[in-house]
């Protein structure tokens, strides 16, 4: 008999409630169904993780106030004992309640409708079909192979490097297709949906009705139908963004990562997971082989590779016809600046690319900070002694600032590093390239893709669609074009300021603006052998430009990998992001203070403690905490943000030194502390 619920709900408090079953549901196993009941004065859906007959002896309140559940919502369970595991694993590393965790991993839809969208063909495609070079071959034995396995991370984890278009697709599908066939399901992970569609679309024409596709244009409900379909084991591949790291598939035997690199695989909310991070746990507990890949693969997973902890297997020439194009830079610094977004090197070209009926697509690179100090004679920029980032200059206080340990400075009047007085505040608007472009080019057909001008949903598909069947000849796109997509009549692609990215305050700035440059170049030359690629820039020998630009992507990952080894950050050191955010700027300042004081007390504590591990004791002593200091967007959506940063060498010490404060303290009523656990992003 089952008179009693353990449940955990959506909300940040790390506990479970108890709630008293219905009885004509207290002879079946209700755990890992749903439950609608009241949480105070709110309804909400609980997820029930475990039932008792009898309430403990130590229940620490009174059994009368128990409330019943209103009723159970499904029929059968929505999570496994696996994904329950899962779930438990997720909450204490990225230090989440677990009943948020199993909201953000489960559909949220009441009743099962049919998933629309996707036309599939009956059968799994005949398996000899696809020829394979002998790279892609040699990585498919490794992955897939009747010797591959282990139990290690450097036995089980692969990653697939190779230049855009060597074919890494082919070799996940031929993954894939072995390990469906010994009986087993495969989880293929893509940045986002609507910008791989033509990855799906091999997915679902090489498996068929054995494909589920989770993507956001589905309603909760059908989501929730695709959910049922994984659990059942109708649908043995599970094709999705991020969140598709959590399907239930049975018998899981291989985990693709395309993209690895990607950002959009860090979750912007609690809990905020890496689908990387989880998919290497995923498959360590299960001894299944995970394979990622990119051509420009995060600095992390390189030095892994590096040390031999990642097997690496390298693709090196395009497959279907095309050549790597040609990148060019494009000095802005050496040219009068009365052209403006435009160089006329770029504009001969586009001209000569419209004048043969081909396309051409110009990057923007929306994200960066326009206020950064800059020598216009030597190309000094101004870095923090501390933390060696660029300084942000904020103009109502007329001071440089270093938004990871807060150290600010005056503006030099003249270059500290070869005394000219020609220096400023540079950056580079976008506002008004679009009608440039259309000015410049008055007969060409113009499509612009970014997140301010897609809308509606099926909008993004429908203008990439519209571009591929040739109905525009130039598309402007931001960060959206430099992920997945071919087009056969793309002749040339330029890159309106490579710099933008590189004065953001963020020790990511280089690594970020190498893979941007190089993975929107990829999108020329893949069909024909006469891609061409211009970067403008003012700094054509700053590394990452230098190197995306002449393809040396082992010296920028050396360069890089030196770099970070120097200041000590991932991959040398582990890092949490604490950011307080109020209403109130006085509040948001003064929790981050104070809890900065608190947990520099507890370091000092644990590095005084004879009784913890030597582990632990090693990662207390090696503790850094930077902060706190107004966050680099200080304000977002009328809420003050500051921060604190923790660097340790490990991150068990971090994990324990924030729950001791996120779980052991109360913050102010008006402050929301946001914890993220190896960050991504530091703005």
């Amino acid at each position: 008999m089952a008179k009693y619920l353990q449940i955990v709900l959506n909300v940040p408090l790390n506990q479970s409630f108890t709630y008293e079953n219905l009885h004509e549901f207290q002879s079946v196993c209700v755990v890992g169904r749903r439950a609608d009941l009241m949480f105070g004065n709110r309804r909400m859906k609980g997820y029930i993780i475990s039932e008792f007959d009898e309430l403990p002896e130590n229940l620490g309140f009174d059994p009368a106030k128990i409330r019943p559940i209103k009723k159970i919502i499904d029929d059968e369970p929505v999570f496994t004992d696996e994904i329950a595991s899962l779930a438990q694993w997720v909450s204490r590393y990225y230090l989440c309640s677990l009943g948020e965790t199993i909201s953000a991993m489960l559909p949220g839809g009441k009743r099962e409708s049919e998933a629309g969208g996707i036309a599939f063909s009956d059968d799994i495609d005949a398996t000899g079909a696809h020829d394979l070079s002998d790279e892609q071959k040699a990585a498919v034995d490794a992955i897939a192979g009747k010797s591959s396995g282990g139990s290690s991370a450097s036995e089980l984890f692969h990653y697939l490097y190779g230049p855009t278009g060597t074919g890494k697709t082919e070799v996940f599908l031929s993954a894939a297709e072995r390990v469906l066939g010994n009986g087993k399901g495969v989880i293929y992970l893509v940045p986002e949906i609507a910008l791989t569609a033509q990855v799906v679309e091999s997915v679902t024409a090489r498996f068929g009705k054995a494909v589920a596709v989770l993507h956001s244009s589905l309603t909760p409900s059908q989501r929730l139908s695709e959910w049922n379909r994984i659990m059942k084991g109708e649908a043995r591949v599970v094709v999705g963004a991020r969140s598709a790291v959590f399907a239930p598939v049975p018998n899981l035997g291989l985990v693709i990562i395309d993209e690895e690199h990607d950002g959009s695989y860090k979750s912007g909310s609690a809990p905020r997971y890496h689908a990387r991070q989880v998919a290497m746990h995923r498959c360590l507990s299960r001894r299944i082989p995970l394979v990622m890949g990119s051509a420009t693969p995060s600095v992390e997973a390189w030095y892994m590779m590096e040390k031999g902890q990642i097997q690496r297997h390298v693709l090196s020439r395009r497959l279907s016809g095309g050549a790597m194009p040609q990148i060019q830079a494009v000095n802005l610094s050496a040219l009068r600046q009365d052209f403006g977004c435009i160089s006329p090197v770029l504009r001969g070209e586009i001209e000569k690319t419209l004048d043969e009926k081909r396309q051409t697509i110009l990057f923007l690179n929306r994200r960066g900070f326009t206020h950064f100090f800059r020598c216009n004679s030597c190309g000094f920029e101004m870095k923090c002694k501390n933390c060696s980032v660029n300084m942000t200059f904020h103009k109502n206080e007329k001071r440089l600032r270093c938004h990871y340990c807060g150290w600010n400075t005056e503006p030099p009047q003249q270059c500290p590093s070869c005394a000219s007085l020609d220096v400023g505040y540079s950056g580079f608007g976008t506002e008004f390239i679009e009608n440039e472009v259309r000015a410049k080019f008055p007969a060409a057909r113009v499509v612009r893709v970014d997140t301010d001008n897609v809308r509606h949903k099926g909008e993004l598909s429908e203008k990439i669609d519209a571009f591929k069947r040739g109905e525009y000849d130039i598309m402007l796109g931001t960060q959206m074009v430099a992920k997945g997509l071919n087009f056969k009549n793309l002749k040339l692609v330029g890159v309106i300021l490579a710099d933008t990215a590189l004065h953001l305050p963020d020790f990511r700035a280089e690594e970020r603006t190498f893979s941007l440059i190089t993975q929107v170049a990829g999108r020329a030359g893949r069909f024909f052998p006469d891609g061409k690629v211009l970067v403008q820039t003012y700094d054509p020998n700053r590394e990452p430009i230098a190197c995306s630009v002449s393809g040396d992507t082992e010296k920028f990952y050396a360069g890089e990998i030196e770099t970070r080894n120097m200041l000590d950050f991932p991959p040398f050191s582990r890092l949490v992001r604490l950011v307080f955010r109020s209403g109130s700027e006085k509040s948001a300042r003064e929790a981050a203070a104070g809890a900065a004081e608190i947990l520099r007390g507890l370091v000092e504590k644990y590095c005084g403690d004879e009784t913890i591990l030597p582990e632990m004791k090693a990662q207390a002593l090696s503790t850094d905490i930077l902060g706190p200091s107004e966050c680099a967007i200080a304000k977002i959506s009328m809420n003050y943000r500051h921060q604190i940063l923790l660097r340790s060498s490990g991150i068990q010490f971090l994990q324990k030194l924030c729950g001791t404060l996120l779980f052991g303290y109360n913050a102010p009523n008006d402050v929301y502390i946001e914890c993220d656990v190896d960050p991504v992003s530091l703005l």
